[in-house]
């Protein structure tokens, strides 16, 4: 059998490693190495219940906060999977070479992390992702030796090869050649991570832009959950992007506040009490944006030792990009897009509604229902790049590859005559066009006239980026995934208008109840160009 992992991240790289591991030969693809994408970036922690954990703390109780971070519309079958392998996700990341922070006893320790009733959460100072992906690197270099991992890079996503609703391989895209590569395979696996390109500046790598979930579901994949996008509450401002400020700040000791007639308002704690700054993050960006004030992050009063050994990216990224001494002064912060909920709809065994297609990772969704915990997104992207390895392995395949020559000639050409259109319309107008929309339409408070305006902005985009869409300036990516990239900003916006209530990280002022009509993920899919979405009453997606 022949397995293709598309995006190289944690998720992928658990996913062709399992794979690997059980003897099934994998290919491995992605525009950059692994140590470039997205989950370098985690540097908060990982959650587990392990035996040492607080009195009290259990994997029942980690299935609760799970459940209700995201208010009751994650899958509790899922959930449960999910917590119960914490302990050994976490011992199989240390038997490959990650090395979690211990105390003056050589015992792993946990930082408290919003939302959630106990300690559980594992790190690595505070480069938790660098970490796991350097271990991960180790293990997948192991197995490419043998000859079972081969690893391509600089080839990205162009669209899945389906014949009859099975999906036997994908064609992918050659930076180097600027050519199309055909690749067929028994299972594929998507790990292309979230939306971040969407908005702009995120606190997330802009090689994540939704353009591989905005293509399968323009084949027919379904999406789930598009409108709960999670805004990171504690962010710092920089030319570039927004850089995360990581909720191991607060979970330290950290204190939210803002400046009233010169006087601090620590205005969580004022709310909510002595756990105000770890609420869930959802609520603390709406405070943050209901405030209309600058907020700001202090842990000067904490020792430097404290800060060197658990926080140093946190005081490096600030001394860097801003100048700020954290030792000293306080962080300036404010609310940015993070993570997103939504993603392409898997079952169980995080197979699509195509049968062989699986995602795992933040591009599918299953775990978070309408808000994720911190630390809960390094376990996911490990435990669903297992379930995926684990459910393949346990599959035979008796089928010859179709033939989809005509299919993938069509392509071919199509690209071609892309490269010789005359427009010099810079497609990144509209790209930054759209991250304005999305901003503005879609922010942390919503309402019908807003996400009206979105979607007639959204709808212009896409009646014009045949039209505009190639530009000679950037390389040929950028102007072929437009299209797609449009396509789930609309679904997005439209799954969002479709919920006409406030629940987790979806909040609309015109409709602030939230409502048990809508107790249900909501399913997106496509069609002659428009979007239908309807509640998963019937639970198709049994998570």
């Amino acid at each position: 059998m022949e397995a293709l992992v598309i995006g190289s991240g944690i998720a992928g790289m658990a996913c062709a490693v399992r794979l690997a591991r059980q003897g099934i030969h994998t290919t491995l693809v992605s525009p950059a190495p692994s140590e470039h994408s997205e989950s370098v970036m985690a540097a908060g922690g990982i959650n587990a219940t392990l035996q040492g954990n607080d009195d009290g703390d259990s994997v029942e109780s980690h299935v609760l906060d799970t459940l209700k971070g995201g208010c009751f519309i994650g899958g509790e079958k899922a959930v449960k999977g999910l917590c119960e392998h914490g302990e050994e996700i976490i011992r199989y990341l240390e038997s490959i070479g990650t090395v979690f922070s211990v105390d003056s006893e050589n015992k792993p320790v946990r930082r408290a992390f919003g939302g959630q009733s106990h300690k559980r959460t594992y790190y690595c100072g505070s480069s938790t992702g660098k970490q796991i992906v350097s271990a991960l690197v180790m293990e997948a270099r192991r197995f490419e030796a043998v000859g079972m991992i081969t690893r391509r890079l600089r080839l990205n996503f162009y669209s899945a090869l389906i014949k009859d609703g099975v999906c036997c391989g994908a064609l992918l895209f050659n930076d180097s050649s600027s050519r199309l590569e055909a690749f067929y395979s028994d299972f594929t696996v998507i790990a292309t991570g979230g939306q971040n390109a969407l908005f702009g500046k995120t606190t997330g790598s802009t090689l994540c832009d939704g353009y591989a979930a905005g293509k399968l579901f323009m084949q027919g994949a379904e999406l789930k959950n598009l409108e709960f996008i999670q805004y990171h509450p504690t962010t710092l401002e920089t030319p570039q992007k927004k850089m995360l400020i990581s909720e191991a700040v607060r979970g330290e000791g950290g204190r939210l506040f803002y400046l009233e007639n010169g006087e601090r308002v620590y205005f969580m704690e004022e709310k909510y009490g002595e756990k105000g700054n770890l609420m869930t993050r959802d609520l603390i960006s709406r405070e943050i944006y209901a405030c209309g004030k600058e907020a700001f992050l202090d842990i000067s009063f904490l020792d430097g030792k404290t800060i060197d050994e658990r926080l140093s990216e946190v005081r490096d990224i600030c001394m860097k990009y801003r100048g700020i001494d954290i030792k000293k002064e306080p962080i300036p912060v404010s609310p940015s897009v993070h993570f997103f909920m939504g993603g392409l709809a898997v079952h169980l065994n995080h197979e699509t509604n195509i049968e062989n297609l699986f995602a795992v990772g933040e591009c599918a969704s299953i775990y978070h229902g309408a808000n994720r915990l911190g630390g809960n997104s390094l376990l996911s992207a490990m435990y669903s790049g297992f379930v995926a390895g684990t459910e393949i392995a346990g599959r035979t395949s008796h089928r010859k590859y179709p033939d989809l020559t005509a299919y993938m000639e069509g392509e071919r050409k199509n690209l071609k005559k892309s490269f010789d259109s005359k427009s010099t319309f810079p497609v990144f107008y509209i790209r930054d066009m759209l991250a304005e929309t999305m901003k503005d339409d879609l922010g942390i408070v919503r309402d019908e006239k807003s996400l009206e305006a979105g979607l007639s902005d959204i709808g212009y985009y896409l009646s014009i980026a045949e039209k505009i869409r190639y530009d000679r300036s950037v390389p040929p990516y950028f102007n072929y995934s437009l299209k797609a990239i449009l396509t789930i900003a609309g679904a997005t916006v439209y799954s969002a208008r479709e919920r006409r209530e406030s629940r987790g990280a979806h909040y609309r002022s015109d409709h602030t109840d939230t409502k048990e009509e809508y107790a249900y993920s909501s399913i997106v899919s496509y069609g002659n160009g428009d979007y239908t979405v309807r509640l998963d009453k019937e639970q198709i997606y049994e998570s």
